[in-house]
């Protein structure tokens, strides 16, 4: 099996054929670095390749396996890791100038999980500085450019963890979210992004961006890869004071469960405001694949959902400005401009006006349990735009201009503050060939759920088959 082959191969794949003896993680992970040498310099996803740790974990896992001891199904599997995710003795950069050589003395926990799994890490992948951006742009280290249309925008922060898996870089990634910084990359460049229920995935060592808000994900080409994933990082850490203690669960266990007699409530208003003709067809289409599944899709209502965003950006803000407050201090001008716009305005914010953000999530987080109290899911676009030019500020919708952070953000803001466990996953390319993003949000610790309905989804389109034809330099 070639290069190409093996770097399509998905992971439960690649994981079957490396138990058969068919396949070496030698090779799994010499195809992936070749590819990553190949694309990067196109596509500027990876900060840091890990090219010598990699090389030797793939033999340390090739040896293993040979004498009897695969632990499936990530032993020997490629992935990327956001670079805000502390690796020890590697430097871990936050995307940031300031931290650019910062080197943590200790793994985050979910390495550590995915080290005992048997994962490779080959690279650290590109974000927005600190996280904070929908775009995948970045003074520092230059622009993330999406595989489908390298013209355009990888979408943000999880920039380089989304375009490496499109580009196969690796088979895996993670990315965090606290605005939609998991789905909107996923969106923009067609593959699977999971933000679990807020609290089931350690985040200890990683680098905060709002400590109420924060939430790491998996992210991969497959429902079934992301569901192999959260197995790996999923449970409760005592060293992370918001880590759940919610039972660990099998998130595979409902893969292949048919979806008939669940109910699907399609959120309308407000969340269909803003959206593309071509985003808002291929969405209403993918609740058609549902409904001929057996599913029951009807409309709901989320009230005062027009609030979410301001709400939300108040909290992170005031977090975010928390966390930075020397820096902005002492050297702000250190700071990328479009970070600094978010950062700067939360230095200038009350405690009593944040207590009162705090109360009306609370309020707002109500109106979203009540609201899904007869459905199962919700279904909605991911992003309500496909992947726009990298560099623009503004994006027409419709007969409206809006600012990018706003319409990035629009239906993945609000998912944030309630904590709720939400996927994205491809259901239809515009007529530019860029990738179109539907995400189903479910009830808090019901991940199995959310992953058993995007599976059944999957399973009945092809739209997760296609791949970018990349021509890089």
């Amino acid at each position: 099996m070639g290069p190409n082959a093996l770097c399509n191969l998905t992971i439960a794949q690649a994981s079957a054929l490396i138990g058969s003896g068919d396949l070496s993680p030698v090779e799994l992970v010499d195809a992936h670095l070749g590819r990553i040498a190949a694309t990067n310099e196109g596509l500027n996803t990876v900060i840091t390749v890990l090219e010598k740790e990699a090389r030797a974990a793939a033999k340390s896992a090739e040896a293993e396996i040979a004498a009897g001891t695969h632990r499936r199904p990530l032993h020997g599997i490629p992935i990327g890791l956001k670079d805000l995710v502390y690796t020890k003795n590697i430097r871990t950069t936050q995307g940031s100038d300031v931290w650019k050589d910062f080197v943590p003395d200790y793994d985050a926990t979910i390495v550590t999980k995915f080290d005992d799994a048997g994962a490779i890490t080959l690279a650290k992948t590109h974000l927005n500085e600190f996280a904070m951006g929908a775009t995948g742009e970045n003074r520092t280290f230059g622009p993330a450019r999406n595989p489908w249309n390298t013209t355009r925008m990888t979408g943000g922060s999880s920039s380089g963890s989304a375009a490496g898996l499109a580009a196969r870089q690796f088979m895996g990634a993670i990315g965090s979210d606290t605005g939609g910084s998991v789905r909107i990359p996923a969106s923009l460049c067609g593959i699977v992004g999971l933000k679990p229920t807020f609290g089931r995935v350690s985040r200890r060592g990683i680098f905060p961006m709002s400590w109420s808000l924060d939430t790491v994900g998996p992210m991969a080409r497959t429902v079934e890869d992301t569901a192999l994933m959260m197995n790996a990082i999923g449970g409760h850490d005592p060293l992370d004071t918001a880590s759940s203690r919610h039972p660990h669960e099998d998130y595979t266990s409902k893969l292949g469960h048919d979806v008939k007699g669940l109910r699907v409530g399609i959120p309308r208003k407000f969340l269909f405001d803003v959206i593309d003709p071509q985003v808002e067809a291929a969405v209403l289409e993918a609740a058609k694949v549902l409904e001929g599944l057996g599913a029951i899709v009807e409309e709901v209502v989320i009230p005062y959902i027009e609030y979410s965003r301001p709400i939300g950006m108040f909290i992170s803000n005031v977090e975010g400005a928390d966390l930075h407050r020397e820096t902005l201090k002492n050297n702000p001008e250190s700071i990328d401009p479009e970070a600094l716009s978010r950062l700067d305005p939360g230095l200038f914010i009350t405690g009593g006006q944040y207590v009162r953000a705090q109360r009306a999530r609370a309020f707002f987080n109500q109106q979203v349990f009540d609201a899904m109290k007869n459905v199962d899911i919700f279904l909605m676009q991911a992003t309500p735009v496909a992947a726009t030019p990298i560099g623009q500020d503004e994006i027409q919708v419709g007969e409206e201009t809006m600012q990018r952070l706003s319409v990035m953000t629009h239906t993945s803001r609000p998912f944030n503050l309630c904590g709720f466990p939400a996927i994205v996953q491809p259901c239809g390319f515009t007529s530019e060939n860029l990738p179109i993003g539907l995400q189903l949000v479910g009830r808090p610790f019901e991940d199995t759920t959310v992953l058993q309905i995007a599976h059944a989804y999957e399973h009945a389109t092809e739209w997760h088959q296609r791949r970018p034809k990349l021509d890089l330099a």
